[in-house]
């Protein structure tokens, strides 16, 4: 629905607007409803100019104002253009005005329309790894134009170098340059694996002087720590001596004070015998008082028994007493309690005899009850038998008109029966000769259908002869590329053989020069001779 408008081919930002217009009205719906944003691509863009620019265009009418109110009237006075927009859920008219109201509409030229439609188009998987080789195959072009500009360079400075005689700063930085190669070479040479064997034999002979270094000295220091010992024990056997002098001292010193202190224990021993015998007066005149007093308070105690004993009796006849009393009472309750058990014995008697006049009276309600329930039994066992007679007599009617009933319906579905039957039986011939008109047809249209399979299949025979005539002619074809390809890959194997024995025998060379160098280096470093011998011997033998 793009519309023209003064240059052909070119869009407003309204009439852009418009084309989404459909598209938006039935996507309101579910945007109000979800309030969510889907994402249609992370590495979205927009470009700037669809927003315009941001100075505002000057008319290029060359006819002034006049002529461009003149324009503006005349089409004011056309009639607007009008649109209408069918929507799933209304239908729209929408008038397209000639002049833009807002005055900030955007203006694309086709070139400009088509970059971005060309910038908005998403690349596949498969575009997206074509343009990324396309760039690495400019950027190796690229590299490749560099480093033969550089070559063509350098070999201009060559042969103009030849050509005049070097300064002094080019003979310094010619020296530079060929002492920073001759290092280059020195480090690759340092990664070559009988080097760095090499290195490992200098390395471990260092260490072995070193070791042995370390082990003279840790002698030196044994014997120095022998001489210090011997000096220590010599000191300490002059203080053992005087020690065991001290010690004579403090056991005479302690014998004469064990001497004083058993003079004082043989004087503590008298004083407590002394002391003993004193105790012991005493003791014998404290058991005499004890036994006086023990046989005056036995004294006391008979007395005390005697009156206990008179007060004993009083208490007995006082008891005998009280028994005597006490038996006369329970005489008395055992007569009371014959009498009450006489009383007793008469009530129940009584009791007896007015429950037996009260279950004859019983006795007699309930037979009467018996006969007046029989009598209605009997009344009722009469209106049952009646009952029965009116009931079975009106079963038996019913059963009748039930039966004639029955056998109606029996002549009925008997003559609706026969009736289907004989439709059933017009409707089947007429399916048998429906079924042997349509097998006709279907044997028709299978033989039909066989001649035209043989027909094909006799074709793809023919073609798949064909196919395979071709394909025997590509292998032949495709053998010969082969051999051709093993004789070039054998010459060519030959030649990598000669170049690779060239560049070992270069190899070699080199390798022991620089082995030359090393061991060179080591005797200058002021190594014993022997670790130095040792190293070049093990070398050799590696090298073997």
């Amino acid at each position: 629905m793009a519309e023209v408008l003064d240059k052909p081919g070119e869009l407003t930002r309204n009439q852009l607007q418009l084309k989404r217009l459909g598209s938006g009205s039935t996507n309101s719906r579910s945007s109000t409803d979800t309030r969510r944003y889907r994402t249609r691509a992370r590495t979205s863009q927009v470009d700037e100019s669809l927003f315009g620019s941001t100075k505002p265009k000057t008319s290029t009418d060359k006819r002034g104002p006049l002529a461009s109110k003149a324009r503006d009237k005349s089409q004011s006075d056309q009639e607007p253009e009008t649109i209408q927009l069918i929507t799933k859920d209304l239908i729209r008219s929408l008038r397209i005005p000639w002049r833009d109201p807002s005055g900030e509409s955007v203006i694309l030229s086709p070139t400009e329309f088509d970059r971005i439609n060309a910038a908005s188009r998403v690349l596949t998987k498969e575009e997206s790894e074509a343009l990324l080789q396309a760039c690495q195959r400019k950027k190796d072009a690229d590299i490749k134009a560099a480093e033969e500009r550089k070559c063509q360079i350098f070999e201009a400075d060559l042969s103009r170098k030849d050509k005049h005689a070097l300064t002094e700063l080019e003979l310094e930085a010619r020296d530079q340059a060929q002492q920073l190669v001759e290092q280059t070479n020195d480090l690759r040479m340092e990664q070559e694996e009988e080097i760095r064997k090499l290195n490992k034999l200098i390395l471990g002979a260092h260490c072995q002087a070193t070791r042995d270094a370390q082990i003279q000295e840790k002698k030196q220091i044994r014997a120095e720590m022998t001489e210090e010992e011997k000096r220590l024990d010599t000191m300490m056997e002059v203080r053992r001596r005087q020690d065991l002098e001290t010690m004579e001292q403090i056991e005479e010193l302690r014998k004469q004070q064990m001497i004083s202190g058993m003079q004082q224990i043989n004087e503590q021993i008298r004083q407590r015998l002394v002391e003993k015998h004193l105790q012991e007066e005493m003791k014998e005149n404290e058991k005499q008082q004890f036994r006086e007093n023990q046989e005056r308070m036995n004294l006391e105690d008979l007395k005390a028994l005697e009156k206990k004993r008179e007060e004993q009796e009083l208490l007995h006849e006082e008891v005998m007493r009280i028994n005597a009393e006490t038996v006369r009472a329970k005489e008395q309750i055992k007569e009371q309690e014959k009498l009450d058990e006489m009383r007793n014995v008469e009530y129940m008697r009584k009791k007896q005899a007015r429950e037996a006049e009260y279950e004859e009276e019983q006795q007699r309600i309930k037979k009467e009850k018996e006969l007046e329930i029989a009598r209605l039994r009997a009344k009722q066992e009469r209106a049952k038998d009646y009952q029965a007679e009116q009931d079975e007599l009106r079963a038996r009617r019913n059963q009748q008109i039930a039966d004639r009933e029955w056998r109606r319906k029996e002549r009925e579905q008997a003559a609706k029966a026969a009736q289907e039957e004989a439709m059933l039986k017009a409707a089947r011939l007429q399916q048998v000769h429906c079924k042997e008109h349509l097998l006709s047809m279907e044997a028709g249209r299978e033989k039909a259908e066989f001649e035209r399979v043989l027909k094909v299949q006799q074709e793809a025979m023919v073609k798949l002869m064909e196919e395979e005539e071709k394909q025997r002619q590509r292998a032949l074809g495709h053998a010969e590329a082969i051999r051709q390809q093993v004789k070039e890959r054998e010459l060519s194997a030959v030649a990598r053989r000669r170049d690779m024995f060239k560049e070992a025998q270069l190899r070699q060379r080199r390798l022991d020069e620089f082995k030359e160098k090393k061991l060179k280096e080591l005797k200058d470093t002021g190594l014993c001779e022997k670790y130095c011998s040792q190293v070049e011997r093990k070398a050799r033998t590696c090298d073997q």
